[in-house]
């Protein structure tokens, strides 16, 4: 399930968008200006944002050559009314992926997003595949030649979802909010447990591992 953070100051193209992307399945954050993306993605993690330019305290061309510089990479959709060559030229200097402009084509829109969480190698039909191994979302399943894990739940979503972000960092608070839901009243120890039984699961596997980070989190490490 892919988490999407909308930026924009109106009201009504946030709702608007919200209600597209929820009937896709989406996970779906608002903002209201670049500052209070910012603050969003410090508290949840983001797949991919959906960009206004002109936007109160801090604007989409600021907020994406922040994240660039930053190193971070996750994929930019910019959609705004500005028609002309130069604001698209500079959306794609300071680090967008993509540009749209309103009114939206909101089947356009979904294509797109759709295409750019493919070209940031998240797997949008639910299997990752490292080397010969397979995880099927769907059947919660791990499958390696003719051997066929089925995990319980929580180990196979804290996998996957390392996995579909290898070498990315993620902090135990991080990867509890993901899994086990901001809400829960279990504590962050057991985001270890489960990362612990994943190793011994697949000790020995040559195609993937599992990582500590000190004083970070965990990463997964693709070896194929």
């Amino acid at each position: 399930m892919f988490h999407i953070l909308i930026a924009d100051d109106d009201k009504n193209t946030r709702l608007l968008l919200k209600t597209v992307l929820e009937e896709e399945k989406y996970v779906v954050y608002t903002a209201e200006n670049g500052e209070d993306a910012l603050r969003v993605m410090d508290r949840e993690h983001i797949d991919l944002v959906v960009l206004d330019i002109m936007m109160p305290k801090m604007d989409g061309y600021e907020l994406t050559a922040l994240l660039r510089e930053s190193n971070n990479n996750l994929p930019i959709l910019m959609v705004s009314a500005k028609q002309l060559p130069g604001d698209r030229r500079r959306g794609f200097l300071v680090g967008i992926d993509d540009y749209m402009t309103k009114p939206i084509d909101e089947v356009e829109m979904l294509l797109r997003i759709k295409a750019l969480l493919r070209r940031a190698q998240i797997v949008s039909e639910r299997r990752i595949a490292v080397g010969s191994v397979v995880l099927d979302y769907d059947a919660q399943t791990v499958t390696k030649g003719d051997e066929v894990i089925e995990l319980p739940q929580k180990e196979f979503m804290l996998l996957y979802k390392l996995l579909s972000y290898p070498g990315k960092i993620f902090t135990r608070i991080q990867l509890m909010d993901e899994i086990w839901g901001a809400e829960s009243d279990t504590g962050w120890e057991t985001v270890t447990v489960h990362i612990g039984r994943l190793r011994r699961r697949f000790e020995g596997w040559e195609e993937f591992s599992i990582e500590s980070v000190r004083g970070l989190g965990y990463k997964a490490v693709k070896k194929v």
